[in-house]
């Protein structure tokens, strides 16, 4: 029987990776015949497909800079390029709960099996496409990868239940991301002038104007991370020693990606009531889990505190060079004020209804 279930899943393992990596390497491949080579190697953009693939997966890369090879890093990736591995990692998993007659007493079993084999394909790939310029971390492929795979499989069969705590402290910060990216979609309608400006300076051309525009896309999610971290007080950074807030604005220059053009241009002490909506949605979350019980309730503030963790060391990083190695929200300060002010709106909503009865 596990020599059964361990055949399938590295059959399925196998599929979920070329069904990603295959359409990556055709528009690697694209791209590279539209822009020439001076050697003609054809390993070049296979390779940089498999940078790509190793990218969308937030495996970080360790750089050695042309022509006078200094040190880079980058860990600021796409989180919106992580749909297309959970999309083919999902598939894998339903295959093979077909391949194994719906069996799912099996299932644990196949979850287990297939994240092990996917981690270790993804350390594989990542130690065998290091060059003398470009590293990927092939031993922090793990810290990325079991989690995924795990949160991933755990929809696919009987699923799991996290409980209700995990319920409410996820939808939470569902809710703010929502309300985060309606004003980032504001604010890039509002300052379209300065995102067509970035757009023009790169001079693009029609393919790379379209994987510009891809690309932008991706780092989507990243900016709605950054946008609720401004308007929650911690802010955020666009450069080492930056700093972008409604209470301070420390920005000199920005690099020409246009979803940068969105961007506010200076203090703001109005974008404070953010706090407020933060505080508000904590005294929301109160009032779901009260007739519950107040053990709910912390577990739920638990849950989103470490959501909100995950969010911010996803949604920062370096970029490259060592005067972007600083990008995003700060891992301990978002966190920190997610949680602080979710947890005084709940404690508003239980204390001051006393409060006023008295």
């Amino acid at each position: 029987m596990f020599g059964r279930v361990l055949g399938t899943t590295l059959v399925q393992v196998v599929r979920s990776i070329a069904y990603v990596l295959l359409p990556t390497s055709f528009i690697a491949l694209l791209a590279w015949a539209t822009a020439g080579s001076a050697t003609g190697n054809t390993g070049d953009p296979l390779r940089a497909a498999l940078w790509i693939w190793l990218g969308a997966h937030q495996v970080p890369f360790d750089l050695l800079l042309p022509p006078a090879n200094l040190a880079g890093h980058l860990s600021y990736l796409p989180m919106g390029a992580i749909v297309f591995p959970i999309l083919a990692i999902r598939a894998g998993l339903i295959r093979t709960l077909d391949r194994l007659d719906h069996d799912t007493s099996l299932m644990p079993l196949a979850r287990g099996l297939f994240a092990l084999q996917y981690s270790a394909a993804v350390m594989l790939l990542s130690y065998f496409s290091s060059t003398t310029t470009i590293k990927p971390l092939w031993y922090m492929a793990p810290i990325f990868i079991l989690p995924l795979v795990l949160v991933t499989a755990a929809t696919v069969g009987r699923r799991l239940t996290f409980g209700q705590a995990a319920l409410y402290g996820s939808r939470v910060i569902a809710l703010l991301l929502g309300i985060s990216s309606i004003i980032l979609g504001v604010s890039i309608f509002t300052h379209l002038h300065m995102v067509k400006t970035l757009t023009t300076v790169l001079e693009p051309g029609i393919l790379g104007g379209l994987l510009l525009l891809l690309l932008n896309i991706l780092y989507i999610p990243n900016a709605v991370v950054a946008t609720l971290g401004y308007f929650s007080g911690a802010g955020f950074a666009v450069g080492t020693g930056t700093i972008v807030a409604p209470w301070s604005f420390n920005l000199n220059s920005i690099p020409a990606f246009p979803l940068l053009g969105a961007l506010p241009t200076g203090e703001s002490l109005v974008s404070l009531v953010g706090i407020a909506a933060v505080i508000f949605t904590g005294a929301l979350l109160a009032s779901w889990t009260m007739a519950l019980s107040t053990r709910i309730l912390v577990q739920s503030l638990l849950v989103a505190a470490v959501i909100s963790t995950a969010i911010a060391f996803a949604g920062s990083g370096a970029l490259i060079t060592q005067s972007m190695s600083t990008l995003g929200v700060s891992i301990w300060k978002f966190p920190l004020s997610i949680a602080a002010e979710l947890l005084l709106g709940a404690v508003l909503a239980l204390y001051v209804p006393r409060l006023w009865k008295r």
